[in-house]
């Protein structure tokens, strides 16, 4: 049984990234959202021993691809919407450690980050509209 949310939670990626890029900037994108937006995680995991494991999302992740400026054009939708979002920036490939990081994004203005990746969570409507031009990741 296929459950339909009203919600979307969504990765774009710059499609120039490499693959050990693309699953590094994945985790980290998602792990923002769920440190601000309690909603979008459920319960705690449980298996037939009784060991606990950590929730995850609720809901699926969907990941897409998109060249940089279908990526730019989303973050500027992303933002006009004043949806929930998380940024990673090619700089952040060069740092080694959450200070660096936001220190990084910190030293670029927002229309001059050079962006590999984006999450964003909302209505599904709104997510669809921002990443209008992007593809789903093979």
């Amino acid at each position: 049984m296929s459950t339909r949310f009203d919600t979307k939670i969504a990765v774009l990626l710059r499609e120039d990234l490499e693959t050990w890029q693309r699953l590094n900037v994945t985790a980290f994108l998602v792990s923002g959202l769920g440190t601000q937006l309690p909603e979008v995680i459920g319960e705690p995991y449980e298996d037939a021993d009784g060991v606990p494991y950590l929730p995850m999302f609720r809901q699926p992740v969907l990941v897409f691809e998109g060249p940089k400026e279908t990526l730019t054009a989303a973050h500027g939708k992303a933002l006009s919407r004043a949806l929930p979002r998380a940024v990673f920036t090619s700089d952040l490939f060069a740092t080694g450690n959450d200070t660096d990081n936001r220190a990084a994004v910190r030293a670029v203005g927002t229309a001059d980050l050079d962006l590999v990746g984006l999450a964003v969570y909302g209505p599904r409507n709104a997510v669809d509209k921002i990443l209008k031009g992007a593809r789903m990741h093979p």
